[in-house]
């Protein structure tokens, strides 16, 4: 430990190098590409209007697959070896806290672009800082949509088992008990499994007006789909996390038909119809929604740099003040990095996402 802290303030005290100004990507692992498409695409833009001060900006990609504890080590890497300015995360909340971690010990400034743990904000750390509404956020536009506007009392929760979907399973019922509500049927699968027709089963004879969905999108299309064979008609609902790197075409969407899922500002926009088109010219597919907030996460970094007038110490402070126009919305943080502002929701009507009236 005594050698990381001498690292960490040798790493504080360095001058910022004339050469490059290197932002790190934190990715999943090697097929998670949509986040660096993303990246790139707002590090290609800002490099042809100058850089930040005639620098250019260079993005540096790790991998975090691998044993536990991979995501710290590339943390460490990304800052000591490849000397970046700030680190942009697109990964699970599990890996979020090992990043949080690592450069807490350095003061730089880590953004995560998808992970949406509220504990990450919890330990209060002035250098992390959230782009997606976390889970206690979104659920509460949830738990509005489904109990208060829609009059949904005996409700069903489909979840994977692993870190992420248990912390937004939390948040949720955590959520509804603060308004009195019971706790709903909870179904829980392996992101292994393949049939889930068993477990939907349970669905069929309890009288259930609402599903709401905590998987992530290598099963939810299946899922869905075994849903509407039991029941037509009723609503399901999901998070952000089911918009995940597969969802990117209006192909996707057509299998997602009548869902009412989170949004965070309106990806309807002129601003967001300009970058979807940019991105599909650029990359040959339309963005996916971690594509999107990694883009606008590259985007405020950029920005917060140039503000920062490239001092390292001032650039946390930059990012906490920002106020940024971003492809999901305005984008502001509050006093522990999380992102301020109504939290919104969509459904998908003949494949296209439409903002629903809050």
């Amino acid at each position: 430990m005594a050698i990381i802290g001498q690292q960490a303030r040798a790493f504080q005290n360095q001058k910022p190098s004339d050469k490059l100004i290197k932002i790190g990507l934190l990715v999943a692992d090697d097929k998670a590409v949509d986040a660096k498409f993303g990246a790139e695409m707002a590090i290609a833009k800002a490099n042809e209007k100058g850089g930040v001060n005639g620098q250019k900006i260079q993005l540096v990609t790790r991998s975090m697959a691998g044993v536990w504890g991979t995501g710290s080590n590339q943390a460490v890497e990304l800052i000591f070896n490849d000397n970046v300015w700030a680190i942009l995360g697109s990964h699970d909340g599990r890996n979020a806290h090992l990043v949080e971690q690592a450069t807490t010990k350095t003061r730089v400034v880590f953004l995560s672009a998808w992970a949406s743990d509220p504990t990450l904000s919890q330990a209060f750390v002035p250098w992390f800082f959230n782009l997606v509404p976390n889970d206690n956020q979104q659920a509460s536009a949830l738990v509005d949509e489904i109990y208060k506007k829609r009059k949904i009392d005996k409700l069903a929760v489909i979840l994977e088992d692993n870190y992420d979907a248990d912390k937004a399973l939390k948040s949720f019922v955590e959520t509804l008990k603060i308004t009195g509500k019971a706790t709903p049927l909870q179904l829980v699968y392996k992101t292994s499994d393949k049939d889930f027709s068993k477990k939907l089963s349970q669905l069929a004879n309890s009288k259930i007006e609402g599903i709401v969905l905590f998987v992530q999108t290598k099963n939810a299309t299946k899922i869905i789909q075994q849903i509407r064979q039991i029941d037509k008609t009723i609503p399901v609902f999901g998070t952000i996390a089911l918009l995940g790197e597969t969802v990117s075409s209006t192909v996707d969407f057509a299998n997602y038909e009548s869902l009412i899922l989170v949004n965070s500002g309106n990806w309807l926009s002129l601003k967001a119809a300009n970058f979807k088109n940019e991105f599909q010219k650029k990359y040959k597919k339309l963005p996916s929604a971690m594509a999107t907030y990694a883009f606008d996460g590259m985007s405020m970094l950029i920005e917060a740099i140039k503000k920062s007038e490239r001092h390292r110490e001032k650039l946390q402070n930059a990012l906490a003040l920002i106020h940024y126009e971003g492809v999901t919305g305005l984008v502001q943080f509050d006093a522990n990095g999380n992102r301020m502002g109504k939290v919104g929701l969509m459904q998908i009507k003949k494949g296209i996402p439409v903002a629903i009236d809050q």
